[in-house]
């Protein structure tokens, strides 16, 4: 017995747009990463960069060391997955210091009780 071919199109339309939406996530997932692929199993080196702790405040020594090495290649390059081979860092890298300052510890100390 024949089956009516309006009875498949919305089966169609639906095998349609998983695969619009798969090919939308993947391109995407492909911008978001420089069109390289996602990094899988990363390894404690390029994890560190992750590990940063909300909870602590911003002059404790976790949150101010753990943002190092992919942070680094974003200062480098401008993005968190670019990578350079040159020996030479870009000019004014030798400023831009990756630890920031806040305004509290900015403010010059009184010495010996004196105002600055």
């Amino acid at each position: 017995m024949p089956v009516p071919f309006e009875t498949l199109i919305p089966y169609g339309i639906m095998v349609a747009m998983f695969g619009a939406t798969g090919a939308g996530l993947a391109a995407v997932k492909g911008l978001r990463n420089d069109g390289k692929k996602p990094r899988w199993n990363i390894d404690q080196w390029d994890r560190q960069s992750k590990m940063t702790n909300r909870t602590t405040s911003p002059l404790s020594p976790t949150s101010l060391t753990n943002t190092t090495v992919m942070d680094r290649d974003r200062r480098l390059t401008g993005s968190l997955r670019g990578q350079t081979d040159s020996p030479f860092a870009p000019a004014g890298f030798e400023l831009n210091n990756p630890w920031r300052v806040c305004a509290e510890v900015a403010v010059p100390l009184s010495i010996n009780g004196a105002d600055p």
